[in-house]
């Protein structure tokens, strides 16, 4: 079998950083191009190819593209500035990026996409960013050309995580936690098995066309994360429930701060919809789930103490060290 050569964008964040990891195991070549060269470093003991470049120029992704066996695009954000039905941010990021790299694909022949979408995603969804990720998956399949498998992950959970980690962070701080959507329901997944359901479908011809659904092995309220967080980083409060209208004041006020918010308005709209697997399997629309792929679910409660916990970093600290 000729060696995969894979272009994999967003090679450099969280997700990515295990896909890479998990690719490099199974012998495949790796492109990971980035704007600045230091953002990817982490990535070079796996022997990976960083390439400083635009991936929004269509002229360079024609290059980056050319002589691979597939394209994984891992690129999301979570905040854009507001727009109907999306804003430029979420376009830009969510929509017109797909659209590219597969045009990009057919004419380089390029035959295997892979693309991350989100549980959610639905063009009459309630939010920009669920409104964006469906267009980004029409984006994704528009080409018979190109064989594209699509991945709508719950929110993933994992030592680098912005999830778990941002709640136990804010633990440390506060006395109390005012939450917003409090009994919205997630069902996280580990970003090992993330990667895995990459990987063995770049490996597996038969994924082609076909959308995988991720989700852990378990359902959790977000109250009940964020409680899970403060206890295993040893800093558990007193979580307090928003109503709607207060909770959407605060989402505007951190809309007004400086970076990225800590919650938006389209945040909140997401939560309308609880973030879960359907559990009606739909073999018309090809939507599956990780088992279909071979699988086996890692639990929240079997990996978050270890890297949630002071002590659980010092061993992770230890490990990485060989000691």
């Amino acid at each position: 079998m000729a060696e995969l050569s894979v272009l994999l964008i967003g090679g450099s964040g969280f997700i990515g950083s295990h896909v890479a990891a998990r690719l490099a195991e199974k012998g495949v070549s790796i492109a990971v191009p980035t704007r600045h060269e230091a953002h990817a470093m982490h990535l070079m003991p796996l022997g990976v190819d960083i390439v400083e470049a635009n991936i929004h120029d269509d002229a360079t992704l024609r290059r980056l593209v050319a002589g691979k066996s597939a394209v994984i695009n891992l690129v999301g954000i979570l905040y854009a500035q507001r727009g109907t039905p999306y804003g430029e941010g979420f376009r830009r990021a969510h929509v017109e990026l797909p659209r590219r790299i597969v045009e990009a694909c057919a004419a380089a022949g390029v035959p295997r996409y892979l693309h991350m979408s989100a549980l959610g995603a639905d063009p009459q969804g309630p939010s920009m960013y669920q409104r964006s990720k469906a267009d980004g998956e029409r984006a994704a399949s528009a080409n018979p050309a190109v064989a594209a498998t699509i991945f709508r992950p719950s929110v993933v959970f994992g030592e680098e995580d912005n999830f778990l980690n941002m709640f136990a962070r804010l633990q440390r701080h506060v006395p109390i936690v005012p939450l917003a959507c409090a009994r919205a329901r997630f069902q996280p997944v580990y970003v090992g098995d993330v990667a895995d359901a990459f990987v063995r479908a770049l490996f597996d011809r038969h994924t082609a066309g076909k959308t995988y659904e991720l989700g852990g092995p378990r359902v959790y309220t977000l109250a009940e994360l964020v409680h899970l967080a403060g206890r295993y980083s040893g800093h558990e409060r007193k979580v307090i429930g928003l109503p709607d209208g207060l909770a959407r004041l605060q989402a505007m006020f951190f809309e007004l701060l400086p970076g990225t918010p800590l919650i938006s308005r389209d945040n909140l709209d997401s939560m309308k919809v609880d973030n879960v697997v359907n559990k009606v399997v739909n073999p018309s629309m090809q939507v599956l789930t990780a088992e279909a792929l071979g699988i086996k679910l890692t639990a929240l409660e079997a990996v978050a103490p270890q890297y949630l916990s002071p002590t659980g970093r010092i061993d992770v600290l230890r490990a990485r060290a060989g000691r």
